[in-house]
């Protein structure tokens, strides 16, 4: 049993962690209700203004996993803390930025200190709580702020745009990083996999340069699929994914061990955090531009609606660890992204005098299935790979969430947004196939759920013979 100092200690660790996840959402969701301001005081063409709403998630895929093993070998605490002032630094330059290429790299600078904090807070979390009940309570309380920070980041933006000026948010997101930073140094215990590595300079430049041209080719291609630049980055995506694999199978001391994938549970939870940036987090990230550009809501009404989805995942992932532990995360994973789906069932149906009830309602049902996920993703993230890897488990696990939400945006985007058409019309078509995406999304999940029970049970059963034998 802890002691009070050291409950009091564990309990600071999971308020600096959990809320460093959620000012890395606040920061990625901050500009979705304000684009149209932004976009005006930086002069920014069509071009430039997908490039604002998409430049954060480059940041954040170039750097999960690499954040994540690096953390797990140099240390934990030291790569948070860093990512918080990597954060602080890219919030300023784009809260003074000039024009819309010094916003956009701001942003991208603010994605890799995010990923540094989103990694290794999660990766501190498991070192400090033990597995069962308590890191149970305490990924819940992750999952929560996840959701809590996408709710926040567009209406602080909403209501600093709306006193006068759309830069105070990132003054106030400047302020906090550094507060962070300073606190994850004081009172964070470090903690690393005791493994004697060097950074695997190669393999970080392969997988961020191969991640940063997939996610560059996935904006140009909003303006189209068949110009020079659009097909070259396709063509260098695929030749340094390629590159990248084919490094982590013959290099000693590579970042990424390829044969954790060979426990189904790590696909499992992967493939769970893709369908969900994939599918209800990209259309929420859409969802205020089509309630305002589509059926005349204010920014700040806009925002309030989609909070409504946020409120109800945060407070799900919080009760989320009352689920009797008998209840395995694939099945909860699974049956929330079905909860999803019957969720966005109301917003396929959707015109431009809809009741606003209507998306109330199909919203707190999406969110609380998206509660569910999110809480139990962040507990399979590292259940799924051994405990020195933590980090790394952390960095697969929103690689996967954040390459997804990009592929995601630019699919609702694609469907919703085309000349002349009805914007409420295409959104309805964006929602069925999200729909369509996390059924499919749940099934794949339960398969592997039930592959890893055949993986575990057969792993055990070599161990008691390996120990016999000894």
């Amino acid at each position: 049993m802890e002691t009070p100092k050291a409950e009091a200690r564990t309990g600071l660790s999971l308020t600096i962690t959990a809320g460093g996840t959620l000012l890395a959402l606040f920061v990625f969701t901050a500009p979705l209700a304000i684009v149209p301001s932004v976009a005006e005081g930086l002069h920014a063409g069509t071009v430039a203004t997908s490039w604002i709403l998409s430049s954060m998630s480059l940041g954040l895929a170039m750097a999960l996993l690499s954040a994540g093993a690096i953390g797990d070998d140099f240390g934990r605490r030291r790569v948070f803390v860093w990512g918080a002032v990597v954060l602080a630094a890219g919030s300023a330059m784009s809260g003074l930025a000039p024009n819309a290429l010094t916003f956009v790299l701001g942003r991208v600078v603010e994605g890799i200190g995010a990923a540094a904090v989103i990694a290794c807070g999660l990766a501190v979390i498991s070192h400090t709580f033990p597995p069962g009940p308590p890191r149970a309570h305490a990924t819940g309380i992750w999952g929560a702020c996840l959701g809590a920070g996408i709710a926040i980041g567009p209406l602080v933006g909403a209501v600093a745009d709306t006193a006068g000026d759309w830069r105070y948010t990132y003054a106030i997101i400047t302020v906090l990083s550094v507060v962070l930073a300073v606190a994850g140094r004081v009172w964070l215990a470090e903690s690393h996999s005791g493994r004697a590595r060097k950074i695997d300079v190669v393999g970080s430049v392969l997988l961020g340069a191969g991640l940063g041209s997939l996610l560059a080719a996935l904006t140009e291609g909003r303006q189209g699929w068949t110009s020079p630049l659009e097909l070259t980055l396709i063509a260098v995506a695929v030749v340094l994914l390629a590159g990248f694999v084919a490094h982590q199978r013959k290099a000693s001391g590579a970042m990424l061990d390829l044969t954790l994938f060979r426990r189904p549970a790590l696909i499992s939870a992967s493939a769970g955090s893709f369908v969900t940036g994939a599918g209800v987090t990209a259309l929420m990230a859409f969802m205020a531009t089509m309630l305002e550009r589509g059926m005349a809501y204010s920014t700040i009404a806009a925002s309030l609606v989609v909070l409504a989805w946020s409120a109800a995942s945060v407070l799900t992932a919080l009760l989320t660890r009352r689920i009797p532990p008998s209840v395995s995360g694939g099945v909860k994973m699974s049956a929330g992204l079905l909860v999803i789906s019957a969720g966005l069932a109301p917003l396929t149906m959707l015109t431009s005098g809809s009741s606003t009830w209507l998306l109330v309602i199909g919203l707190v049902v999406a969110g609380i299935g998206t509660g569910v996920v999110n809480a139990t993703l962040g507990r399979e993230a590292v259940a799924s790979v051994p405990p020195t890897l933590a980090g790394t488990g952390s960095g697969i696990n929103n690689t996967s969430r954040y390459v997804g939400s990009a592929i995601g945006v630019t699919v609702v985007t694609i469907i919703a947004v085309h000349p002349g058409g009805d914007l409420v019309a295409g959104w309805n078509i964006a929602a069925l196939v999200c729909i369509t995406l996390s059924v499919v999304g749940a099934a794949l999940v339960y398969l592997f759920h039930r592959a890893d029970v055949n993986w575990s049970a057969a792993a055990k059963i070599t161990a008691t013979r390996e120990k016999v034998t000894s």
